[in-house]
């Protein structure tokens, strides 16, 4: 007999639309057979209706000769020959009676009831087990989008435990269910087999068994023939039987090792370790499709890789559609409002952005490795798993720590053709080095053994480091982000400048150059050398505020001030030579000159790294401009001062001088000789005027005195 066709029971627990679309093949081949077997049996029930009606007519045609003594013909005699030779009839077409009725039973029981059964309870098995199926994986479905939407902000350990342990149930049911359902479909294979000769062997048999009286040459033939197809049959059943017991046997095996699988999250982190050197994957993640201008929706899809392109599959589908290209492409892992596990993939030309979600961390972390490799072009050659594990190892080594740059490229790379290999992984992560880079050392720009930040950490100072002591001192709460709170200035209301950038913050590192050329573009070769090595691929989003005073990093959702940077202390800022969307700038440190430092800022924006760097600059002219016009201004108030203080000298000046003259004139009207008595006695009275001039000498001479 040629191969059986099966159902794999290993992809049961993947899901596959591959799977799937096998499936509805055998289910398409599983409705033929329903069809062409309910024809057959009508065809069947036919014969065994003839055969029936056959033995009932031989027997009543028998009853009739039988009867032919007892008639009475009008014109007919007494014929004993006649009577005699209907008796043989008779007997003869009796004898051939009971034959069709024993032809009948055995159709009856080799015929009909072989395929009867398999209609009446094979077929309608499958059809019962197709809709428990369809049930199972519709709760499944219902089960596993009631896991995803669990919310990241209001995170329920009950409600996530009832989801997780929903998941598990309905995926083991829905597992269980369609193993046996595959088993069922693969069975039916053999049977239909089974159920097509088994009936037409008793049919053929009964037949034979009905003319083995007169032919025994063709009974003999027909021995044989159907002899070889009985031991068929024998065979085929005895296979089908062995198939069975070894798929139930898978099944068990199955059940057992794929429990853990069934929970959506990870069973055991160290159990079953995050692969990074994979350079295909499959499998259904959740992708976000916009329905609006804020609204969106989410997809469950079949995703897999094929080549250097990334594509989905629903489940009705037959083949895949393109979703983007991966080569030079950006992953990301992101944070989303509603949805846990998601990364994002942005093509090459910065174009088309896509949201996944995936079904947990480690799987997560799987697709963003591979996606990753892939944008490498590592899957073109030949053993991409082992070129892909070699070059992580390789940059892992190049990225890590030593006395010096320059010594560890010496070491690696001894020679002159060391040498250029060692400026083509530099230009792979970042620009080409320029000629002083190459004439000035490593260590001169970067400092040696330099830990760099992936995270938002507020740059140390001694002004914040004292503001936060005096915060402790009075008992008050201190900033983690060196913020002072009500004692830092606010920026201006009427600040010329305001433009507001969407950035997300690589990294950053200490300098020793501040004020060279190519310190940037290293500190951006380095961290991106380190986050593509350690996979680090997560991101924090702020919003840069540039105004005319300082740079602020802003929570997009709190609207806090993450960092503050004085635009006085920024030493320089540029982009990137050849992606745009990464700048960075060098930031100066107060204090004296052992104690200041300079660390180098590194971010991705959105296509607008020459757009923020140029706002930059302006907000230093702005803010140099009206430096000038300020001093200006307080030099003019000064000039403006001084004048009204020589003024209000002169008028006391004139003040005092008035005083002294109207006192020089009391004390001469004060110096004057009295009036000389009368002779007889009689007194001069003084006018009105003479005693108020009296009057005010006297004051005059108090206020001389004084």
């Amino acid at each position: 007999m040629p191969g059986i066709e099966k159902l794999p029971l290993e992809e049961a627990l993947e899901d596959s639309p591959q799977t799937r679309s096998l499936l509805g093949v055998f289910e398409e081949d599983t409705a033929a057979i329903s069809n062409y077997c309910t024809q057959l049996y009508q065809a069947m029930q036919r014969i065994y209706d003839a055969q029936n009606e056959l033995s009932a007519a031989t027997h009543l045609t028998s009853r009739l000769l039988k009867e032919y003594d007892k008639q009475r013909f009008p014109l007919g005699g007494d014929d004993e020959v006649m009577s005699s030779t209907l008796q043989q009839f008779a007997k003869v077409i009796d004898e051939l009676s009971s034959c069709h009725a024993v032809l009948s039973t055995q159709l009856a029981d080799a015929m009909m009831f072989p395929i009867t059964q398999f209609k009446e309870r094979d077929l309608k098995e499958l059809l019962t087990l197709k809709e428990v199926f369809q049930i199972s994986s519709d709760d499944h479905d219902t089960a596993i989008n009631r896991y995803s939407r669990l919310s990241k902000r209001r995170d329920n350990d009950k409600v996530r435990a009832e989801a997780v342990e929903d998941v598990y149930t309905s995926r083991k049911k829905q597992h269980q269910t369609m193993m046996h359902y595959f088993c069922s479909l693969n069975t039916l294979q053999y049977k239909k087999k089974t159920a097509l000769l088994e009936p037409l062997l008793g049919y053929m048999q009964a037949q034979i068994s009905f003319f083995k009286l007169g032919s025994e040459n063709l009974s003999q033939q027909w021995e044989d023939f159907l002899g070889t197809i009985g031991t068929s049959v024998q065979n085929v059943r005895r296979e089908m039987e062995e198939e069975v017991g070894q798929m139930q046997q898978t099944i068990q095996q199955m059940e057992r090792s794929c429990d853990p699988l069934y929970a959506p999250c990870d069973p055991d982190p160290a159990h079953s370790p995050v692969c990074r050197n994979l350079t295909r994957k499959q499998g259904y993640l959740y992708i976000r499709n916009k329905t609006g201008l804020v609204s969106s929706s989410w997809e469950r899809q079949y995703f897999f890789t094929q080549g250097g392109n990334l594509m989905q599959q629903g489940r009705a589908e037959v083949a895949g559609g393109l979703v983007t290209d991966l080569d030079n492409c950006s992953v990301m892992a992101v944070d989303s409002d509603d949805r846990r596990f998601c990364f994002q993939v942005t093509s090459f030309d910065g174009k088309k952005v896509v949201t996944l979600q995936a079904e947990s961390r480690r799987d997560c972390e799987e697709w963003i490795a591979t996606i990753n490799n892939i944008s490498k072009r590592i899957y073109l050659s030949e053993n991409a798993e082992e070129v892909a594990a070699r070059v992580n190892q390789t940059a892992l080594e190049a990225v890590t720590p030593s006395p010096s740059f320059q010594q560890r490229h010496e070491s690696m790379r001894p020679s002159s053709k060391g040498r250029s290999g060692r400026a083509s992984s530099i230009s792979s992560v970042g620009s080409e080095p320029s000629p002083a880079l190459s004439a000035l050392s490593f260590d001169a720009l970067v400092a040696p053994e330099t830990p760099i930040q992936f995270d938002i950490i507020s740059p140390v100072s001694e002004e914040n480091s004292g503001q936060n002591k005096a915060a402790a001192q009075a008992g008050r709460r201190s900033n983690p982000f060196g913020e002072s709170g009500q004692d830092a200035p606010e920026d201006p209301e009427d600040s010329i400048l305001h433009q507001l950038f969407i950035v997300r913050f690589l990294g950053s590192m200490e300098v020793r150059a501040a004020e060279s050329a190519d310190v940037i573009s290293e500190t951006m070769r380095q961290i991106l050398a380190a986050r593509a090595i350690h996979n680090i691929f997560r991101m924090t989003e702020s919003h840069l505020l540039v105004t005319c005073d300082c740079l602020k990093l802003i929570d997009p959702q709190t609207q806090v001030t993450r960092l503050r940077f004085p635009l006085c202390s920024v030493v320089q800022s540029s982009s990137h030579q050849d992606n745009k969307r990464l700048f960075g700038f060098v930031l100066q440190t107060a204090g004296g000159r052992e104690d200041s430092r300079a660390v180098c800022y590194i971010f991705e924006s959105n296509n607008d790294g020459e757009k923020i760097c140029d706002s930059i600059g302006l907000a230093k002219q702005i803010a140099f401009h009206s430096e000038i016009d300020r001093r200006a201004l307080e030099k003019r108030k000064e000039q403006d001062k001084a004048k009204e203080k020589q003024a209000e000298e002169l008028s006391k000046q004139k003040q005092i001088e008035k005083d002294l003259e109207e006192q020089s004139r009391l004390i001469a009207a004060s110096s004057r000789p009295a009036n000389p008595p009368a002779a007889d006695g009689q007194v001069f009275l003084l006018s009105s005027s003479q005693s108020e001039d009296s009057d005010v000498g006297e004051e005059g001479k108090k206020r001389g005195s004084s």
